[in-house]
């Protein structure tokens, strides 16, 4: 039966991080199966999920400690895996609007008081075209329960909209 490990990395950035993670799996019969990746201010940050044989697991997260001495800082949890009756619904959330402190966790507020899931985040700042004030750009995917409100959501979601004077786009 296997076993399902969900690794976080974090590390200076440096050529050769997941060469060494996929090596390591590899030795061990495990499977690469979601990841996301990335470098931010010059440091290596992830997030994988991995399936080996449940004989090898054991060994797996004690090779990681040799990743460690090289400077990385692995937490490595064993998993169950969500099964697709667990899934809800899945939602889309877009925003932009003039970046200032407090807008992730505004919105984030709101998700959570409609029992929401948060699955993905991506963020960034860019600059206006006609202003070159900082533009805040969200992307995310959510996970609701099945009862949620959809109307009650995107009416909350408005009025923050307006607060905030943003856009906010939500789509199933």
């Amino acid at each position: 039966m296997n076993t399902t490990i969900v690794l976080s990395i974090l590390s200076d950035d440096h050529p050769g991080i997941v060469k060494s993670l996929s090596r390591l799996l590899s030795s061990h019969g495990g499977n690469w199966t979601e990841s996301s990746m990335l470098s931010l201010a010059g440091k290596f940050a992830g997030v994988l999920l991995a399936s080996l044989p449940g004989e090898e697991a054991d060994a797996f997260i004690e090779g990681l400690g040799a990743l460690e001495k090289e400077g990385m800082q692995i937490i490595a949890q064993r998993s169950g895996v969500l099964s697709v009756a667990d899934k809800q619904n899945e939602f889309t959330l877009d925003l932009v609007g003039q970046d200032h402190p407090g807008i992730v966790h505004d919105i984030t507020r709101i998700l959570a008081s409609h029992g929401i899931n948060v699955l993905e985040l991506e963020t960034h700042c860019q600059s206006a075209s006609m202003s070159g004030e900082s533009l805040f750009l969200a992307h995310a995917r959510l996970m609701a329960p099945a009862d949620v409100s959809t109307s009650a959501l995107q009416d909350d979601l408005e009025e923050l909209a307006n607060e905030l004077m943003v856009d906010i786009k939500l789509e199933d």
